[in-house]
């Protein structure tokens, strides 16, 4: 409560998610950590620690600066709360599984247990739907016709998250689907039923071409417009569906340009923020931009442009150095599986998966870089929000950001190979 200044929800929040604790034998919570100070003294270490081998390490105390209060780099919660513990857990946020041209039962059910898989080791899931055969489609078995994805799909993965995440423990899943998929108004529909699919969150993908078809006023065709609106009234009365401009993600995607090794974006995490190619991970930090800002709220206010670049350089770094950690924890994963008592054929599916993600992970080692208080920043420069000044300022503190990120990348392949 003295850390966070009096503020009873940050200390509970912080208490019950990231402080390092465990449980004795007789139930009793064991505290290893007081304040956040502790915790962030436990991930410089770890940091700095994964770094060894690199050439021209950063120092834990450094790195710890930086940590510290929050101020400058704040590692993200499943970074937070599983690096330096040694539980069988990933420090991964991001997950998305599912194959395209993927559709049958034996699909479903595997993607089913790879979403509970990877829920009861802390991240979080996104998977496309688009892929499956909608409604009253002709299938070669006893149903004779297929009940389509969103009776088969959301609501058995909806169900899972919601089961993996009893006990004060919440699942994260995110559940995408075309515009163009014969089931989308179906889809877009889903969550209005009160207590229906509330294990999942739901956006629908949108494309360029479908979009100005759908906002032409000469358009005769009045059944996107009529969609769209659909879209409109649901979000407002819902908050879902979210839409993906998914046109503009494949555009803005550095790493679709490597589709023919396996990293062709399929869907976005839950939060949507990073869209992700089937079986890829990502750990996520960020920098906060409030803290850059100079004698803030007062006449003499200006950015520390040195310092954030040199920190826009550094959690490169730190986001490479977490790609090592991850690669120990989902070792410790394989080797829990690997040591549990059931039979090899039991096992097979949760051993495949980590495997997978091992692979994704080492070939694409990806970093989600992100930001903070921008709104808090702009205030504190005297501007306003929103106008053009305003506008043109940030867009510049991302351009360093994006810039020095991907400066720091060459430096890395140059130095480590």
């Amino acid at each position: 409560m003295e850390y966070f200044n009096g503020d009873d929800l940050a200390a509970s929040v912080w208490i019950s998610k990231y402080c390092m604790k465990e449980t004795d034998d007789n139930g009793k919570i064991i505290y290893h950590e007081l304040t956040p100070d502790d915790m962030h003294h436990r991930l410089a270490h770890e940091f700095y620690r994964a770094g060894l081998k690199y050439n021209n390490p950063l120092s834990e105390q450094a790195i710890y600066e930086t940590f510290k209060d929050f101020k400058y780099i704040v590692p993200q919660g499943r970074p937070m709360a599983g690096i330096g513990i040694d539980d069988a857990v990933s420090i991964s946020n991001c997950f998305v599984v599912g194959k395209p041209n993927q559709d049958s039962y034996g699909t479903i059910a595997l993607i089913d247990q790879q979403i509970m898989q990877i829920s009861k080791r802390g991240g979080g899931v996104g998977t496309d739907l688009s892929r499956y055969r909608p409604n009253g489609s002709k299938v070669h078995n006893a149903a004779m016709t297929s009940s389509g994805p969103i009776d088969i799909c959301a609501n058995r993965f909806s169900n899972t998250i919601r089961e993996v995440g009893q006990s004060g423990r919440r699942g994260a899943l995110l559940m995408s689907m075309s515009i163009n998929h014969p089931d989308a108004e179906r889809f877009m529909d889903c969550k209005m039923e009160e207590g229906k699919i509330t294990g999942a969150n739901i956006s629908l993908k949108l494309y360029d071409k479908w979009i100005s078809e759908a906002l032409d006023d000469n358009n005769p065709d009045k059944e996107k417009r009529r969609l769209w609106n659909k879209i409109i009234h649901n979000a407002t009365a819902k908050a879902e569906p979210g839409v993906l401009f998914w046109d503009t993600i494949l555009r803005e995607s550095v790493a679709d340009c490597y589709k023919k090794y396996g990293f062709e974006t399929t869907c976005t995490n839950p939060c949507g923020e990073i869209p992700l190619c089937p079986y890829d991970s990502c750990r996520l930090m960020l920098l906060n931009l409030y803290s850059y800002v100079i004698n803030p709220y007062t006449d003499e206010a200006h950015f520390d442009y040195k310092l954030f670049t040199n920190h826009a350089r550094m959690v490169v770094k730190l986001m490479d150095n977490m790609i090592d950690l991850e690669m120990e924890k989902i070792g410790k994963i394989i080797n829990k599986i690997e040591s549990d008592p059931e039979d090899n054929e039991t096992k097979e599916i949760e051993l495949n998966l980590w495997r997978e993600i091992r692979e994704m992970c080492v070939k694409g080692r990806r970093s989600g870089i992100g930001i903070t208080g921008e709104g808090d920043m702009i205030a504190a420069m005297g501007l306003k929000y929103g106008t053009a000044k305003a506008t043109s300022f940030a867009t510049e503190i991302q351009r360093i950001l994006a810039l020095n990120c991907y400066i720091e990348s060459c430096d890395l392949v140059q130095i480590e190979g």
